[in-house]
């Protein structure tokens, strides 16, 4: 072959190369990750759903896209961001809250959409059934909702003295919010405490609600499971903290980061569970046919630096039966 030939096939094999990688990176499946709050103070919980979507044989940038869609917290935002997973055609849509499921639901009825929520998801009308879903939803539920009661006997276990507990709700979120007061009251009225409703769904409200137990002075803070707050659990717990308020909270993440203690699900796991049911859609399992899985593993993580550091002494019968007690 000459030498001007030789250069000329040599050209065109080398353009065509860029051209087949993008061929290659459009055939693998895109996967929608809708979030209401946002990816700081996220991480654990992305590597979660990774891990589950590898278990399935997925890994990221190898052999399937993820395209990350992230509210800020701003949940009018949501609609328009699942708009535009489905304008691409994504092949599945994961979402991690109510609001984000809610607008998935809104924008496809046939692309598969796997949830995270903390509430009944029938009880929501996502699914006519935890067997037998029916349409293109399925997914995890932790039960968050269904935990109120204990975590309020775990606080009066702490607390046997306390009278009165203020309790932190986002009113943006009204799904937890109702499910949270409708456990949450009639359960206080039988351990004779008196509730505080404070409604916080931005940083600052946050700051103006802990101003306010300044003169209140709440015996305790029940804090309701939500996506906002578990992204503001710093804040929360600095708060906490500061005005020497033992709180409680849903995630161990906010025990882990100094809040008093904690009751709830695993979150982290219940993302890998996610990304698992996402990993089977994609290997053309139908939602319909996917029971909705429920949580059946509680963690009791109880920070036992920060019980000394409000004077506190936590009863052996719960350090005992703790799952985690953090020095």
């Amino acid at each position: 072959m000459r030498r001007r030939e030789f250069l000329g096939v040599l050209g065109s094999t080398a353009a065509a190369w860029p051209i087949a990688a993008r061929a290659q990176q459009n055939a693998m499946p895109v996967i929608g990750f809708l979030n209401p709050a946002s990816f700081e103070g996220s991480a654990d919980r992305v590597r979660g759903f990774r891990q589950g979507l590898k278990e399935t044989g997925f890994v990221e940038s190898e052999n399937v896209v993820i395209d990350y869609r992230w509210a800020d917290n701003q949940l009018d935002r949501l609609p328009a961001l699942a708009a535009e997973l489905v304008q691409r055609r994504v092949a599945a849509i994961a979402t991690t809250a109510p609001p984000s499921t809610f607008a998935a639901k809104a924008a496809t009825t046939t692309i598969p959409v796997v949830f995270l929520v903390a509430e009944d998801p029938v009880g929501l009308g996502l699914v006519t059934s935890l067997a037998r879903p029916g349409g293109n939803l399925t997914g995890i539920n932790i039960l968050s909702a269904e935990l109120v009661e204990k975590r309020l006997e775990l606080l009066r276990e702490v607390l046997p003295a306390a009278t009165r507990v203020a309790v932190l709700v986002n009113p943006a979120n009204a799904a937890i919010t109702e499910r949270t007061l409708q456990a949450l009251e009639p359960a206080a009225r039988a351990m004779r405490l008196q509730v505080q409703i404070v409604n916080a769904g931005t940083s600052r409200e946050i700051n103006a609600a802990f101003a306010t137990f300044v003169s209140e002075r709440p015996d305790a803070l029940f804090v309701a499971g939500d996506p906002f707050f578990g992204s503001r659990r710093v804040q929360l717990v600095n708060l906490s903290s500061r005005h020497a308020i033992p709180a409680t909270f849903s995630l161990r993440e906010f025990a882990e980061a100094g809040g008093l203690m904690s009751y709830g699900a695993d979150i982290t796991d219940a993302f890998r569970q996610v990304g698992v049911f996402v990993g089977r859609v994609l290997k053309s399992a139908r939602p319909a046919d996917l029971p909705v899985l429920q949580s059946s593993k509680f963690q009791l993580v109880i920070n036992a630096e920060t019980a000394r550091m409000l004077g506190l002494t936590i009863p052996q019968t719960l350090l005992a039966s703790a799952d985690e007690v953090i020095e």
